[in-house]
């Protein structure tokens, strides 16, 4: 029984981004059916979709960064540089409204996706590096996200302060530490929870980004070319720029690759909770969710096509 449950899970898990793609269009047409999961409940899916990654870590998944810490030092200063500088930059030469350009800088802000360690593992990617660079740049998150998007965001823009490192902690670091000492101490537990919650996490992403868009449907259609090129260029300089530096610095293609994805692949839901909670425009969190569905769609391409290649060395 335990054996079908994961089949189902890993399968489910693996057409993220076509649940993601179906709960967009979806919510275009029919927005009442997602504009409900609204409010608190954004915040708990995220929190739920973090535990669900900490569950699957253990203490000793931490010490594997020192282990190696070179590309995964790599990986997370690329994080940090390339799709921050990206989203700023991006903003200002479309031109974008302020709500949107704001929307940007945030989710270039955010650490690396839960989604990239699936989209690694597709890729036949170093999946343990991966697995190591999310955890990192996660818990870095914590002063990174907020830093940086006060640092770029600049005077002009109304923002709670507090907020923003408040959330990242409270929907981050606490869920994560959460699941890490349940799969230390409560192992049996953990692996119960472990059937459900890839899917779960999927389910819920699907949701978060869904209710975003259904609400933001009319706002999005008179941008929409704009917006929509502006996400493609910060996710494409993400994973262009991730591969080639990574291949400069560390010369071998697998690391390179897998960098690359979890550069080019953000935490598209806690772009949507801290511009949700932290700017009166609601408009903020629109570019984080159009974010999670352009990232997953790049990432399985990518995926597809590097699966097919196997790395030279």
């Amino acid at each position: 029984m335990n054996h079908k449950v994961q089949k189902i899970g890993e399968i489910g898990t693996l057409l993220f981004p076509v649940w993601v793609s179906l709960g967009a269009t979806l919510s275009f047409f029919q927005p009442q059916w997602f504009t409900w999961f609204s409010g608190p409940w954004i915040t708990y899916g995220l929190g739920i979709t973090m535990l669900g990654m900490g569950i699957t870590l253990l203490p000793g998944d931490f010490r594997e960064v020192f282990r190696t810490p070179l590309p995964v030092l790599a990986g997370v200063v690329l994080q940090y540089t390339v799709m921050p500088i990206s989203g700023w930059a991006i903003g200002i030469l479309l031109d974008l409204p302020a709500p949107f350009a704001t929307g940007l800088i945030v989710v270039s802000c955010c650490p690396g996706g839960v989604a990239s360690n699936v989209i690694t593992y597709l890729a036949k990617g170093d999946l343990a590096l991966s697995v190591s660079m999310t955890a990192s740049s996660t818990l870095l998150s914590v002063l990174m996200t907020p830093i940086l998007t006060l640092l770029l965001i600049g005077k002009g823009v109304e923002a709670s302060i507090g907020g923003l490192f408040f959330d990242t902690f409270q929907v981050v670091i606490l869920p994560v530490a959460l699941g890490v000492v349940l799969n230390a101490y409560f192992p049996r537990t953990a692996k119960r929870i472990q059937l459900f919650s890839p899917l779960t996490a999927v389910l819920l992403i699907t949701m978060i980004v869904s209710s975003i868009l259904g609400a933001g449907k009319d706002k999005i259609i008179q941008s929409a070319g704009m917006l929509l090129l502006g996400v493609i260029c910060l996710h494409a300089s993400g994973f262009f720029f991730g591969y080639v530096l990574a291949r400069i610095l560390i010369r071998k293609t697998k690391i390179a690759r897998t960098i690359s994805i979890e550069v080019g692949m953000q935490n598209s839901g806690l772009g949507v909770v801290l511009s949700r909670n932290n700017f009166p425009d609601p408009l903020v969190a629109i570019p984080a969710a159009i974010s999670s569905l352009i990232h997953s769609l790049i990432g399985s391409l990518l995926a597809a096509f590097w699966r097919k290649s196997e790395p030279i060395d």
